[in-house]
């Protein structure tokens, strides 16, 4: 990374009203969460169609069975924040970051301290009742599938079915998410992409959508995305090497 266009960069996020970042896949890849649709992903080993929502509404059972068996393979390792979470933390508790729209599914942002985040896709770790939509931990569900007790989980409350609090195949993306996104996408100043390709939709456009209103775009990630043409500045590096680096020069020049 290039010293002068990483203090140019940190200058933009450090004089910057609004500032937003969206995350993909590549920053809980360090974490050791497997990627979704890269080669050799989640979606390499299993069937994308076994968790459409129109396997959950006619075989939820079987949906249960496979999805406990999925999320063994995401989450069943010791998984906790890595310091891309922990800087984007940092940034927001000193007033140098106003949210973080996220694709990734996995609470990570929040368990690194972050208060702004916008789950465009869901949590994996929680579940939700389908009929009155209330929300519970979904570990003591996962955990009671494992070890043999009724399937599909039910509600505590009313007796409902539980579905994982995400979003499946063929499911709308949750409308509150997609309308604060938009919104924050087209009030930022300094938009920041980090760990995301920017290949699936809606999502990608966000970027687009705060450059087209004149914000500054930061880029961070392995691989050029659909706007490193238009990114001031695009950096293309390991999200837990580049992010340090980043957050201390916003910092020092505070």
């Amino acid at each position: 990374m290039d010293g002068t266009e990483l203090r140019f960069a940190a200058g933009a996020i450090r004089d910057a009203d609004s500032v937003v970042a969206m995350t993909g896949a590549g920053v809980s890849t360090p974490s050791g969460i497997p990627d979704f649709r890269s080669e050799g992903g989640i979606w390499d080993r299993y069937d994308p169609m076994d968790f459409h929502i129109s396997r959950f509404e006619s075989d939820p059972e079987g949906f249960w069975r496979d999805r406990v068996g999925m999320i063994e393979a995401v989450f069943g390792g010791d998984v906790e924040p890595n310091p891309a979470h922990e800087v984007l933390a940092d940034l927001e508790r000193d007033d140098h970051l106003d949210a973080v729209i996220t694709q990734n599914v996995d609470g990570l942002h929040q368990e690194a301290g972050s208060e702004e985040v916008v789950e465009i896709h869901g949590n994996g770790e929680r579940v939700v009742c389908t009929d009155c939509r209330t929300r519970y931990p979904g570990e003591p569900h996962f955990e009671a599938v494992r070890n043999g007790g009724s399937i599909p989980p039910t509600c505590p409350d009313c007796g409902g079915t539980l579905k994982p609090d995400t979003v499946l195949f063929g499911e709308q993306l949750p409308e509150y998410a997609l309308y604060r996104s938009q919104a924050l996408a087209e009030g930022a100043d300094t938009f920041l992409v980090v760990g995301s390709s920017l290949t699936v939709e809606p999502a990608a456009s966000f970027p687009r959508t705060a450059a087209e209103k004149g914000a500054t775009l930061v880029v961070v990630n392995l691989d050029a995305t659909s706007v490193s043409d238009r990114a001031e500045y695009d950096f293309r590096a390991d999200v837990v090497d580049a992010l340090p680096r980043l957050r201390d020069e916003v910092l020092d020049g505070a």
